[in-house]
C-alpha cells in the first residue's frame, strides 16, 4: 500500500488539471506545465481533487504510484506558488553580481563563471552574497541551484564555497603540528 500514492491533491483555486492520455497538464495563475505518466497509473480528477490508482501490486507498480502522485503534486504547487531556492556564497573575495540576464560569479578561480538565465526561471541577487532562484517546476529550479553549487562546493576545512541556505556543512579538524 503506498501511502503517498493513495493521498488525494486538493486543488487550490485557479488551479485545472487535465489528462490527454499519458500527459498531464496543469494551468495555474502562474503559468502552465506538463509531465507525461505511466501508462500503470490511472488518474481521475473529481470536483477540486485528484486520485491517483494502480493496475498492480508488484513493487515497480507501487514505486510508480507514489513518484507518480508526488510529481503531480509538485506541479499543482508550483503553478499555484512557485519553488524558490537561496544559495549563500561563504569565503574571502566570493562574490555574485548581475547584469542583465547574466549571473556573473567570482569564487576564487582566475576567471569570472557565468550563468545565463534561463526562460522560464528567474535568478535574482539581492546582495554580493545571496543567490535566489525562483521558478514554477521544482526540478528546474533544483537543477540550476544544483549547477550553480557545483561551481564552488563547500569544502570541509575552512566551509568555503557555495551552499544552499539552512546547509550545514560538517567541518573536519585540520593537520596538528608536533
Amino acid at each position: 500500500m503506498s501511502r503517498i500514492g493513495n493521498k488525494a491533491i486538493t486543488l487550490p483555486t485557479g488551479v485545472e488539471v487535465s489528462q490527454e492520455g499519458t500527459i498531464v497538464t496543469v494551468k495555474g495563475p502562474k503559468g502552465t506545465l506538463s509531465r507525461e505518466i505511466s501508462s500503470q497509473i490511472a488518474m481521475s480528477v473529481t470536483d477540486n481533487t485528484v486520485a491517483f490508482s494502480r493496475e498492480s501490486d508488484d513493487n515497480k507498480t507501487k514505486a510508480l504510484h507514489g513518484t507518480t502522485r508526488a510529481n503531480v503534486a509538485n506541479m499543482v504547487e508550483g503553478v499555484s506558488t512557485g519553488f524558490t531556492k537561496t544559495l549563500k556564497l561563504v569565503g574571502v573575495g566570493y562574490r555574485a553580481a548581475k547584469s542583465g540576464s547574466k549571473l556573473t560569479l567570482a569564487v576564487g578561480y582566475s576567471h569570472p563563471v557565468n550563468f545565463e538565465e534561463r526562460e522560464d526561471l528567474t535568478v535574482d541577487v539581492p546582495d554580493a552574497l545571496t543567490i535566489k532562484i525562483a521558478g514554477i517546476s521544482k526540478q528546474r529550479v533544483g537543477d540550476l541551484a544544483a549547477e550553480i553549487r557545483a561551481v564552488r562546493s563547500p569544502e570541509p576545512y575552512k566551509g568555503k564555497g557555495i551552499r544552499y541556505e539552512g546547509e550545514i556543512v560538517r567541518r573536519k579538524e585540520g593537520k596538528t603540528g608536533k
